[in-house]
């Protein structure tokens, strides 16, 4: 299934013109590789500090407890956002 949608992009991208410059191509896959490495953790993210303040709200006493495991959380989401940008620099 899934290298049937490759082929059916890859086809009409080609239709397009656009695969036929390897710069083009190079490009793009930068911009969608960084697309979606910055745009996955960002809402992981998102929801990591919203439950995170929905569970203070509930109860405010457990604020020194969630604070550390929400930063460290964070910072996992963070670094798959970093690792993407080194892919992209080294493509």
């Amino acid at each position: 299934m899934e290298t049937e949608i490759v082929k059916e992009v890859a086809n009409t991208a080609a239709y397009a013109g656009f695969l036929s410059d390897p710069e083009s191509v190079r490009i793009f896959v930068k911009g969608f590789t960084m697309a979606i490495g910055g745009v996955m953790p960002a809402f992981a993210i998102g929801k990591l500090v919203a439950k995170a303040m929905e569970a203070i709200g509930r109860n405010p006493e457990s604020a020194g407890k969630l604070f550390v495991p929400m930063l460290l959380g964070a910072a996992f989401a963070e670094a798959i956002a970093i690792y993407s940008l080194v892919v992209v620099f080294t493509l």
